[in-house]
């Protein structure tokens, strides 16, 4: 009883007068107190968790997966490593899917010193969900996981470094194969790029987005093979197939004072 009451809650109990019991009662509850976090606070996102820090909506639309319509080839090669991973069918991965192929891929990949592992896409659609037999109406359901749409022909694996041989590598990434619910395939550096269900040499960037080559900048520095000179030259006959350029500047002229004298007849 009497080693009970040296505790603090006994110096509490205790039968003393205000002040003395006041002043114990301080002294206890001075003491610090670990807190716990609050689990509805607020997610917290540890650097492994596939999820955007910050979004402007924390509810978005199902939406559906994009086609290339246009003919873009964007993210249909490999940009990082030599191996990579390419769906040939149109898919909404998930992060738990994304999460568990990419640790299959790393300890794979593990005794290979120097080895890394690529994530092309990355999940930034909030996907909710309502309960099983759930009347209509009542808003949209509560959060349930984060997903990204993956148009077909997107690289979603890359698999690299350490001078990793081939056999690993396609070894690595048929492992994550078996993780992800859409069929892919093994791409290396000579693997064309892919438009839907085509696969040709020939898709690539267009002329236009092209880098000019080293060796006409040399040649118009040197003016020796007259780039300009060779450019008017296509632009004069493309003109000239239309009329003579003389007379396309005539016509230009005579357009011009036919809206002059138009517009001072009309003031007149």
């Amino acid at each position: 009883m009497f080693t009970a009451l040296k505790s603090p809650l006994g110096a509490i109990l205790r039968p003393s007068s205000f002040a003395s019991s006041s002043r114990v009662t301080l002294a206890a509850f001075a003491q610090p107190i670990e807190s716990t976090p609050w689990a509805g606070a607020g997610q917290v996102r540890c650097k492994s968790v596939l999820a955007p820090r910050r979004m402007k909506y924390k509810k978005a639309q199902k939406g559906r997966v994009g086609i290339p319509t246009g003919g873009s080839l964007k993210g249909s090669t490999l940009e990082h490593a030599p191996f990579g991973l390419r769906l040939l069918t149109p898919a909404r991965l998930t992060a738990a899917q994304l999460t568990s192929a990419q640790v299959a891929i790393k300890r794979r990949i593990k005794p290979v010193k120097g080895a890394e592992c690529f994530l092309r896409v990355f999940p930034d659609v909030a996907v909710c969900v309502k309960g099983n037999e759930t009347r209509m109406g009542k808003g949209k359901g509560s959060f349930e996981y984060w997903a990204c749409r993956v148009p077909v022909g997107r690289v979603v694996f890359e698999v690299g470094g350490g001078g990793i041989r081939e056999e690993i590598a396609r070894q690595a990434l048929r492992l994550a194969q078996v993780k992800l619910p859409a069929q892919s395939e093994f791409i290396t550096r000579s693997s064309p790029a892919r438009l839907g269900t085509l696969t040709s040499p020939s898709l690539g960037r267009p002329p236009a987005a092209l880098p000019a080559p080293a060796h006409l900048a040399a040649m118009d520095a040197a003016d020796e093979g007259k780039a300009p000179g060779l450019v008017m030259a296509q632009e004069e006959r493309r003109v000239q197939g239309l009329g003579r350029v003389e007379d396309v500047l005539r016509g230009m002229e005579g357009l011009s004072l036919g809206s002059s004298e138009t517009r001072a007849g009309g003031a007149a």
